[in-house]
């Protein structure tokens, strides 16, 4: 089982985002905790690091799959929220929101950090990696 960082290496990731991208990433984190206690058999959630970047896990129910959030220098304008690519969630993103988000690959929700956070489609997306694999199982079985 790996090593959980402290939470203050996730809260020492969050303090080096430059300050407008922090106040967005921050909103966001706050947003992917109040979904998860909506969903009543998400449980609890694990924020952990992963490749250095706030991630977000549900260990103990099993019911998602695991949610990144972070900026990166190399695209000083925007942050993101990443997903497992060998899931079809962000190809369902894409279908669902097509006017909603700017996609990155099959990956990722690219956000511009001047521009307001779409809430109610973004909660939509969080809800739906957080019960991935709960919903895989129910539609498999007859």
């Amino acid at each position: 089982m790996p090593v959980q960082p402290p939470r203050d290496e996730v809260e020492k990731v969050f303090a080096n985002y430059p300050v407008p991208h922090r106040e967005q990433l921050l909103t966001v984190r706050k947003l992917i905790f109040d979904v998860a206690n909506s969903i009543e058999d998400v449980g609890e959630l694990d924020e952990t690091l992963k490749w250095g970047e706030p991630s977000y896990l549900t260990p103990k129910s099993k019911t998602g799959t695991t949610i990144r959030i972070d900026w990166k220098p190399r695209y000083p304008d925007y942050y993101a929220m990443y997903f497992n690519c060998r899931t079809n969630l962000v190809e369902r993103f894409r279908k669902e929101y097509p006017d909603d988000f700017e996609f990155d690959g099959n990956r990722a929700i690219r956000f511009a950090v001047d521009e307001p956070i779409p809430i109610r489609p973004l909660s939509c997306c969080i809800a739906a990696a957080l019960t991935y694999h709960r919903d895989k199982r129910r539609s498999a079985s007859p």
